[in-house]
């Protein structure tokens, strides 16, 4: 038994995985996300996303000189279903799509073309206040997913492209 435990590193060395953010702030996907600024985003739910992005891809150190641009257009839904016997919506969906493309501010080639997506689920209660405040939580919220998603996809990007 011991010897099976001895031997587990050597098996997860030999097969291959490689800790995305291995070397902290001075590791290849931390310098090359520093290296992303991103674009103005319309809206409310833009400058959310805008911002979430900004403080994911800046986390890693220090701010690199721009290598890429990262695009993003966004398309927010809030839909009323689930009605009641008055006839009035018991229950709210908001949807936050995410289109966006990496692009590399020297060639301007599209490195990476994605989309991100997150929904939530709002109740309608009687006191308008309350329903406008679960809203824009809502709202906040799927920003900060959808950030985290296109933060991913890019980094994974990046790690496979080899940037320096």
């Amino acid at each position: 038994m011991k010897a099976l435990a001895l031997l587990l590193p050597l098996a997860l060395a030999a097969c291959g995985l490689k800790p995305m953010y291995a070397g902290g702030s001075d590791g290849q996907v931390a310098r090359g996300l520093a290296s992303v600024q991103v674009s103005d985003i319309e809206g409310r739910a833009g400058w959310l996303v805008r911002h979430a992005l900004a403080d994911r891809l800046e986390a890693g150190g220090a701010k690199q000189t721009a290598q890429y641009r990262l695009d993003v257009r966004l398309d927010d839904k809030l839909e009323g279903f689930a009605l009641l016997s008055d006839d009035t919506i018991g229950r709210e969906r908001r949807t936050l799509r995410a289109r966006y493309q990496l692009v590399e501010l020297a060639s301007g080639r599209i490195v990476l073309d994605g989309s991100a997506a997150s929904d939530a689920g709002i109740d309608v209660v009687s006191s308008d206040y309350a329903t406008i405040a679960a809203e824009q939580t809502a709202l906040e919220n799927l920003a900060t997913d959808v950030a985290n998603r296109i933060v991913t996809s890019v980094a994974l990007e990046l790690r496979g492209a080899g940037t320096p």
